[in-house]
């Protein structure tokens, strides 16, 4: 959870206010969550909150269980009494359970009694409780009845709850106020600096590797708020102007717990799977692809989403030193990484097919996870802020889908210790065998890998599993730099698709930077990949193809990517079906039919001469006709 120190939260905002959002970031480092749901669903008339509840369920990871509660709403403090100190628990929203206790089915009953009881099963709560309220108290008192005994009811309980929990907060257009219990976060001086140190340059298996730009020196903030927009000056490049969520070079604010970034559209991702259901297709439609309308509705803010036309792919190439390399063969990585430079290779081809540009990245060596950290704190730092840069540029670019891809040696096992770290998973069940360059598996290699995992994470047994102690001490510079990518890609509002284990490594760390990052993300192919499988359950990311291709951390979503495009082109330009429309056919198209002859015309009588009684007309080669 990105506020350490606290049990209970209570989240308080107006409609619209981003209250759920940032409630869902509170607990998205944590691998099983339970949604508590207490609004009933409603008349199934009322299209629109169908599609709020819609929307709601569509964020939920795949990892998470759904807990109803709108059949009784004395149920809810059972279920928070109930809970275990290893669960966690996102109630949302308590306007709905007021609206339930209000209902006359539960009349006649004691609401005071009620509400002390949920507040009590607060205090005594074991698990971390995350609970959501609609804040009605600023607008005016309700002219009916009905309206004044919800919004009394609702103060009521409001007050109640903000009394038992640790902390309180306020969410306003997006932007978090504490009331109680302030994050740690905070604690530090909102101008004292921070230092900034660039990743060394090191020698990538015998090559050097290009040195990664120098950084500003941020400050220490609590939360990213948005400033007015400043003029890019004489020397300042294109992309280092200020960003609409997070402006880091511009403005010196530092990445870390708790951003509010934005989130997709709500509403036209579902609204752009209905309009599907009306296109004119012989067929039954998309099938699973459905999915990826949807998301690209949701990121581009329209129902008929257009195919991203400026794709950039971003080929990370960082080693890992140690037995995490284990089967790797010295300088490989570099080799991969100077032929996708010089345009060849499985990368550079593809790349080239999809009209995609393609930026090799190096990221600084990682040293032995098992026997020292992989990074310095000030080497995470700056990974960091220059991946929010590389998506910075890309987006000054005009670039409307950003690929991760990685080369590295030994990305697998970082990204399997990743994974262990932050999801709790069993090394040896997400490193995938290791497949020596003539085909064969090598054991021994995959059981050197699964030994240094295990050692890194005894190592850091009793370290943070915050973000910036993941990277640190089990990531690495390329996961660093992904996970800055998929930050500013996020504030930018830049889809990402993800192509392997650095990319969903990368991902769930950015969970307890920013829980709206993941919804940017879009996985084409898990690639049978054991890691990626489990990431993309925990990250509620479901893959769009099934090709079980392996062609290396970027190429298989180049594969897919024509595809997508294809399907996005052929939604946006189908029309209504004629009988859904309401209108007739086209006269032209009913015309061109009725021309058209019967498609069984009985066979012409096939004969040595013509058959007509007229005189067969004869063209000599002159041109001239003659009878």
């Amino acid at each position: 959870m990105s506020v350490d120190g606290w049990n209970t939260v209570l989240v308080l905002g107006g409609i619209r206010s981003g209250k759920s959002e940032f409630a869902e970031s509170l607990v998205s480092d944590a691998p099983v969550v339970r949604y508590v749901a207490t609004a009933p669903e409603g008349d199934p008339a009322d299209t629109e909150w169908a599609a709020r509840l819609a929307a709601h369920r569509a964020r939920r990871p795949g990892s998470w269980t759904t807990e109803e509660t709108a059949g009784d709403p004395r149920r809810l403090a059972d279920v928070i009494s109930a809970a275990e100190p290893n669960e966690t628990l996102l109630v949302d929203d308590l306007g709905g359970w007021v609206t339930v206790l209000l209902d006359p089915a539960h009349q006649p009953a004691d609401d005071t009694q009620t509400i002390s009881e949920l507040a009590a099963a607060i205090r005594g709560c074991l698990a971390r409780l995350v609970l959501v309220s609609p804040e009605v108290g600023l607008s005016l008192v309700p002219t009916t009845p009905v309206g004044r005994a919800f919004t009394d009811a609702l103060g009521a309980a409001n007050r109640a709850v903000a009394d038992a929990c640790d902390a309180v907060v306020l969410v306003v257009a997006g932007q978090p106020s504490w009331f109680k219990g302030a994050p740690a976060v905070g604690a530090a001086p909102a101008v004292a600096p921070m230092p900034a140190a660039a990743p060394t340059p090191a020698a990538v298996n015998g090559v050097a590797a290009e040195p990664t730009p120098d950084l500003v020196a941020l400050p220490d903030v609590r939360n990213a708020t948005p400033p007015r927009p400043v003029p890019v000056t004489e020397g300042d490049t294109a992309w280092s102007t200020p960003t609409m969520a997070l402006p880091v070079v511009a403005t010196g604010l530092v990445i870390q717990p708790g951003m509010e970034l934005p989130m997709p559209d709500e509403y036209t991702g579902p609204q752009a799977i209905e309009r599907l259901a009306t296109l004119d297709v012989p067929g039954a439609g998309l099938g699973v692809l459905e999915r990826l309308v949807g998301f690209a509705a949701g990121t581009q803010g329209t129902a008929t989403p257009a195919p991203w036309t400026s794709v950039r792919v971003l080929l990370l190439n960082g080693d890992h030193a140690g037995g995490a390399a284990a089967g790797t063969r010295p300088g490989e990585s570099a080799r991969r990484a100077g032929q996708t430079r010089a345009g060849r290779g499985a990368l550079a081809r593809l790349a080239a097919e999809c009209g995609a540009s393609l930026q090799v990245v190096d990221a600084p060596t990682a040293g032995p996870m098992e026997a020292e950290p992989a990074l310095t704190p000030e080497q995470v730092d700056s990974a960091l802020r220059y991946g929010w840069r590389l998506a910075e540029e890309a987006a000054e670019a005009g670039v409307q889908l950003l690929v991760l891809a990685a080369c590295g040696a030994g990305t697998e096992a970082a990204a399997a210790a990743v994974l262990a770290a932050t999801a709790g998973a069993e090394p040896p069940a997400v490193l995938g065998r290791v497949v020596t360059d003539s085909g064969e598996i090598d054991d021994a290699a995959w059981m050197r890998r699964c030994a240094a995992v295990r050692d890194a994470l005894h190592r850091t047994r009793r370290s943070s599993r915050g973000a910036a102690d993941v990277l640190a001490d089990l990531g690495g510079g390329d996961i660093a730099i992904a996970t800055g990518v998929l930050l500013g890609a996020t504030a930018r509002r830049i889809p990402v698709m993800l192509d392997g284990p650095v990319g969903v490594a990368a991902a769930l760390v950015s969970r307890d930077l920013a829980g709206q990052a993941r919804h940017w993300c879009l996985l084409a192919d898990d690639g049978g990949d054991p890691a990626v499988k489990l990431a993309a359950d925990v990250l509620g990311l479901t893959p769009l193809l099934d090709l079980r291709l392996d062609l290396g951390e970027g190429s298989n979503a180049l594969v897919a990517l024509p595809m997508l495009r294809s399907v996005l082109a052929l939604a946006a330009a189908l029309p209504t079906h004629p009988s859904l429309a309401g209108g007739e056919p086209d006269e032209d198209e009913s015309d061109a039919a009725a021309d058209e002859e019967p498609e069984f015309a009985e066979p012409e009588p096939a004969g040595p001469g013509p058959t007509s009684t007229e005189p067969e007309e004869r063209v000599d080669p002159s041109g001239q006709r003659a009878g």
